[in-house]
């Protein structure tokens, strides 16, 4: 691992989660922050999208700070955009509707965009060269635990994580042999049992 660096993350306002909720405005964020800038033409080929549309949900997400202009590579005929932040931070509840609202919104497109991912990781598992297939785990874990507990629980594993990643290249840069992105999807809940109203 490199030398510990600071992991830029952003802490959306309820405003910013909206926007961020929207389905292909998060993959967009997700591809700029993983394979690094890219233009509005080549975004819009990857996702299926046409130019205009995806344009817009660009400049939605520059309006609230999730991605700029990359000064180094545009010109006059192209604008390239980057992530401003590696992380997205949620914050705590507010105890609003609106921010509750937002919370359920973003939730919602970051869980189907997380499945997706999932989803991909099973299918492409047999065609992983072996050290990668011993190196990746889809593993479960229920834990009696109280709340007190099971929230220390969570701000200890995203520390080690972010610790991790605080100590490795940064996301879209150039790897060196054998490193490529590895995604943790973390998920903590109180269970509910199968007949349960939440």
């Amino acid at each position: 691992m490199a030398d510990r660096r600071r992991v830029s993350r952003i802490e959306p306002d309820a405003m910013a989660l909206r926007a961020l909720a929207h389905p292909q405005r998060l993959k967009m964020l997700g591809l700029l922050r993983l394979e690094g800038p890219a233009t509005a033409t080549s975004l819009a080929e990857r996702l299926g999208l046409n130019s205009g549309a995806t344009s817009y949900h660009l400049r939605q997400l520059a309006r609230h700070g999730f991605i700029e202009d990359d000064s180094e590579r545009g010109n006059a005929r192209e604008r390239w955009w980057r992530a401003a932040h590696e992380s997205t931070s949620i914050p705590p509840a507010a105890g609003d509707d609106d921010s509750a609202d937002a919370r359920m919104a973003f939730a919602q497109a970051a869980l189907g965009w997380q499945i997706a991912q999932m989803q991909r990781a099973v299918e492409t598992q047999p065609e992983l060269m072996p050290e990668w297939q011993k190196a990746s785990t889809m593993s479960d874990y229920s834990i009696p635990l109280s709340a007190m507990d099971a929230a220390a629980l969570v701000e200890k594993l995203n520390s080690v994580l972010l610790e991790a990643m605080a100590s490795a290249p940064r996301l879209g840069d150039d790897y060196p042999e054998g490193v490529q992105p590895v995604t943790f999807i973390l998920h903590a809940f109180p269970r509910q049992s199968e007949g349960d109203n939440p």
